[in-house]
Parts: structure tokens; sequence; C-alpha cells
């Protein structure tokens, strides 16, 4: 299926085999590769206009239903959902697509398979941009078990989620697609948006809007019709797999990203208030990623920056990918040719 409008490059809509898996993917462009990873709850169309905006700069974007999410390969088992094997899959539609290199850009979960991706096949990667999520490197102690440790056991959103139920507390996807996406941004009053320790601030109380004013109406109603075709148990699986991609990843432990990076952040983001309350600089965070160019923390924005402010993020992301330096030239095309 294409979509385009007016001379905006068309956007191509097909199943790919990945790895001897069906995956959904979004192509838009041509020219050096920008693969975009989106988080949960959410699927590929999140970044259409992300997509629109680079194609048009001359760059060929790429965005999948993550595994478990939307019409791709959604396999029941909490194993299947390490970091081997959510890297593997981007790893994987690079080959289908005989794309030799790429740029990553990931949201949430999806910027946490990214990082995991620029740590484990730097020969592919060449750039990272993160949404919401910054990167640390494999430590001493596991997401679940520091979080325990200091107090939060109790408390903290995804333990709830973690139970083999806890995907009930999406259904129906028509009503918590809409709260999540209302009570996780920026829209609502100060004090009363998402804190992912106090659960009378959850992200599935009911919106006091349909639709935030910033959320494309096609992009919630493909979101929903999604969620409703695939449900919430297997999304879920990327938070039951932590502490075994924490185990997988012991051979990197410390390990940086050096690859260039730019981490962009919403200012009202519950979890990014709660993991840095204090604003963090590029200098803190090139301990752990020493190629970072930027740090970009958005006013008024919450945990979706890609729609709460997305000319900002386009921007951003192509002023970063004006500094790749590009080691293939197979997969650029001429237009990309004649922009280096």
């Amino acid at each position: 299926m294409n979509r385009g409008e007016g001379n905006r490059p068309p956007l191509r809509e097909r199943q790919i085999d990945v790895n001897g898996h069906p995956f959904r993917v979004l192509d838009q462009g041509d020219g050096p590769t920008v693969l975009f990873a989106h988080g949960f709850p959410d699927v590929g169309e999140t970044w259409l206009g992300q997509m629109a905006g680079v194609a048009e700069a001359g760059y060929r974007a790429v965005a999948l239903d993550m595994r478990g999410f939307g019409a791709s390969y959604s396999p029941s088992s909490v194993e299947l959902y390490s970091a081997l094997h959510t890297v593997g899959d981007l790893v994987g539609v690079l080959d289908a697509l005989e794309i030799s290199e790429a740029v990553l850009v990931g949201h949430d979960w999806g910027a946490d398979v990214a990082q995991r991706a620029m740590v484990l096949r730097p020969d592919l990667f060449r750039g990272l941009v993160s949404l919401s999520i910054p990167f640390l490197p494999r430590g001493e102690a596991s997401l679940w078990s520091q979080l325990k440790k200091d107090g939060l056991g109790d408390s903290y959103y995804a333990f709830e989620m973690m139970k083999p139920d806890g995907h009930l507390a999406f259904e129906p996807a028509a009503a918590s697609i809409p709260s999540a996406l209302y009570w996780l941004s920026g829209s609502p009053a100060v004090g009363e948006g998402w804190d992912p320790v106090d659960s009378s601030r959850g992200m599935l109380r009911p919106a006091p809007v349909g639709i935030p004013a910033w959320a494309d109406p096609t992009y919630v109603s493909r979101s929903i019709a999604a969620f409703q075709g695939s449900g919430f148990a297997t999304g879920l699986n990327y938070y039951r797999a932590s502490d075994i991609t924490f185990e997988q990843m012991s051979a990197f432990k410390g390990v940086p990203i050096r690859q260039p990076a730019l981490y962009i952040w919403g200012a009202e983001d519950g979890l990014c208030q709660l993991f840095h309350p204090e604003p963090p600089t590029v200098e803190q965070l090139r301990a752990s990623a020493p190629g970072l160019v930027d740090v970009v923390r958005l006013e008024g924005v919450g945990h979706w920056p890609q729609h709460e402010a997305a000319e900002r993020v386009t921007a951003e992301i192509l002023a970063f990918l004006a500094g790749i330096e590009w080691q293939c030239t197979s997969d650029m095309g001429a237009e990309s040719e004649s922009k280096r």
C-alpha cells in the first residue's frame, strides 16, 4: 500500500520477512536510512510526522511495528523479548530491505532497544536519537533490582503491569490509548499528570478529552485498531524480559555508546522527572555516551515529544543527521550523494 500527499515521497506499507518472521514496516523516501523504533503502548504510525520530514530532506525513513505490537511477529514467550531478539529484529529489517547501515531513532522501549543495538552492532548503526529514555550502560544491578533497593518495589508503575494479568488493565484499547496519550503528556495541569510512583495519578485514568489537541486523530484511531487486534499482553513482555536482557548483556558491562548520539526529553514527562529530577547536562550524560552531541529539553512537553513537539523533534533529528558520517554509499541514491 502506498500513501502520498502532494510532492511528499509516498509512504510504502508492507509485510516483510525478518529472520523467518513477519514484520510490518512503513517505508518512505530514498537515501541514507533512518530506522525508527517505538515503545509501549504504540505502533509504527507514531513516527509518521518525523518520517515525512526525514524523507522530504533526502533520507529513507523506515519504521516497524516492533515485535509484540500491531501486525508484527508477536510470540507469547517472555524469553523471546530480550535485547538479543529485539536488536536482531532491527538488524533483520536492514537485511530484508537490503540496507547496509542506518541511524536509529527510538522512543520509550524503542529507545532502549536502539541503545542496545548501538552497543551490540556498531558496524551497522551510525548514530542514535533517544527520546524520553537516556542511555545507561549495563551496570552492577538490573533496573528492577535497583528500583526495589530504592524502596520503589511497591509503588513503581511497571511492577503492576508485569504481572501475568497486567495487560487486562489496558482493555479496552479505545479507552486506554486516549488515556495514556493524555495523562503521560504535558497537557494536564501541574500536579495532575502521570506520576510513575503514585497510583492515584496513573496513566489509565479516564481522560477529560477524547483526543489531545496535539494528537493526529488518524494516528490515534490506527493505534486503537492495532491494539484491538493484537491486545497488550505481548507488548508488556518488554518489561518482563528486562532482567533477561540484563543477564545477557554481562559481557557488555560498562560499555558506552561511542557513535554520535542525541537525547530529547520532555520537561513534564513523569518518567524523566523520576530518573533525572535535575536536568542532565551534556557533560554528565557523556560519561556513558561519549559521542553525545546535545541534550534537548522540551518545555511543556511530556512523554510524547514526537507528537507534542513534532516539528521541533523533526528539526532536531535533521540537524543531527547532517553531522553523520555515512560509511557506505550503495543504498544512498543519487540525491544523497549530491548532499555529501
